[in-house]
């Protein structure tokens, strides 16, 4: 699935996104608001990981929606 689908399903992907990122609260997931370059942020921020690592775990994420 491309990024841009998932961003504009982002409502229904958040629950999905909320299971993978359990640390990331209801409110960083609305602001997040699918932009993906938002998303690697938070999750570098709040797991203490390099860009790298943040970029496998949001393709990752992106492969399990297909």
């Amino acid at each position: 699935m491309s990024w841009n689908q998932i961003e504009g399903n982002w409502k229904q992907f958040k629950g999905k996104a909320k299971e993978t990122w359990g640390d990331l609260t209801d409110d960083e997931l609305d602001q997040i608001a699918g932009k993906r370059d938002i998303l690697l942020g938070k999750i570098q921020e709040k797991y203490g990981i390099a860009q790298d690592e943040a970029e496998k775990r949001v393709k990752e994420f992106e492969d399990s929606l297909d």
